[in-house]
This record gives structure tokens, C-alpha cells and sequence, in this order.
């Protein structure tokens, strides 16, 4: 009988914070990543923004274009985890331009005639200092079911501050227990329907 090959997630973070800057939408998906390997899912991190992502719709802009880089990573992956925060009640810029690079996969199908993101599991992150991280959900998640991604039960995780306030999800001295127990439960749902789709995928 054949083992299960090891999953593997990749994480796209779409902070507007160059690295080495701190960013809740990395700190929140660190915390994701962590609950991943607690499932026994090996996963990396790529901060978009540190990277030169050229806008389009393409697989590859050329002219040093860094999308078919991180677009490797993700062909490698089995879930793919979008963490962003909220600006103006929208993902950030960068999320929204994840969106539209991975918009060039709709042309882009492997040798059973599907797209590559079939048989993918896409999970969500979202930090904010006002209210809306559920619209911002229902966004990522409706243009990543669009791609082909498949969204577990339970596949987002998020932390929003009171309106009008300045504290960010990186300045709190501990984690919430309801945001720790909803990241759990992100990371278990994903990781169980991952491994239902490596067993048994969308038919040809």
C-alpha cells in the first residue's frame, strides 16, 4: 500500500510591511503555520511585498517578474493560506493582486484537463483595527473558489480591534483564546480535507 505523500502549505502574506518590518497578517500567520505543523504539514512563508510581483493576469509578466517563483511554491502545495489585512474595509493592495496572478491559472490545467488549483485547499487570515474582516473573507474566498481552490469548513481565522482604536493584533500581550481555538480549528479542517483530496480527487 502507497503512503500519502507529506502535505505541504504555503503561505502568501500580503502586508503592506516590507520585511524586516513587524506585521500582524505575518504574526497571525505564523500562528497558522504553527497549528499546520502540529498537523504534520511542512508549510513556508512568502511576504509578497518583499518580492516583485508585476501586475497582470498572466502566469509569468517576464522582465524579472518574481510571480512564477512564488508560483512554483504553490504548484508544490497542497493548501495555500492568503493572510491579509483590512485597509479601507478591503484586503490590501497586495492581496488583491495575488488575486488577479492567480487569475492566469483559469488557462493553466494539468494532464487531466483541470485546473492546477483543483485538488488545493485555500484557507484565509485577516487583521484589522475595525470591523469587516467577514466581508473580506467572503471576497478572498469567492475569488479563490473562482481559481479552484477548494475552502474547508471553518477556513478562516482573523482578529479585528474596536473601531477607532490604535492597537494592532502584533501589540497584544497574548493571543485570544477564541482567535488560538479558531486557528486550530483552521489548520485540522484544512489539513483533514487536503488529505480527502489527495486520496480521492475531482474527477477529470
Amino acid at each position: 500500500m502507497t503512503s500519502a505523500k507529506q502535505l505541504r502549505a504555503l503561505a502568501l502574506v500580503c502586508t503592506l510591511t516590507p520585511s524586516p518590518g513587524d506585521s500582524s497578517s505575518d504574526l497571525l500567520a505564523q500562528q497558522v503555520m504553527d497549528q499546520f505543523a502540529a498537523n504534520d504539514v511542512k508549510g513556508d512563508i512568502v511576504q509578497v511585498v518583499d518580492h516583485s510581483v508585476k501586475p497582470g493576469v498572466a502566469v509569468d509578466m517576464g522582465g524579472g517578474d518574481a510571480w512564477p517563483g512564488i508560483r512554483s511554491q504553490l504548484l508544490e502545495a497542497d493548501i495555500l493560506l492568503l493572510a491579509t489585512p483590512i485597509w479601507l474595509g478591503h484586503p490590501s493592495s497586495i492581496a488583491q493582486r495575488v488575486l488577479e496572478r492567480l487569475d492566469g491559472e483559469l488557462s493553466e490545467t494539468d494532464d487531466n484537463g483541470l485546473p492546477h488549483m483543483y485538488n488545493k485547499v485555500a484557507t484565509v487570515a485577516v487583521v484589522g483595527n475595525e470591523d469587516g474582516a467577514h466581508k473580506v473573507s467572503a471576497d478572498l474566498f469567492q475569488a479563490l473558489d473562482d481559481i479552484g481552490f477548494t475552502i474547508p469548513a471553518g477556513g478562516a481565522t482573523y482578529w479585528v480591534g474596536e473601531a477607532m482604536h490604535g492597537t494592532d493584533f502584533k501589540d497584544l500581550d497574548e493571543v485570544p483564546d477564541s482567535v488560538a481555538q479558531t486557528t486550530k480549528r483552521l489548520a485540522t479542517n484544512a489539513t483533514h480535507l487536503a488529505r480527502a483530496l489527495q486520496t480521492s480527487p475531482y474527477p477529470a
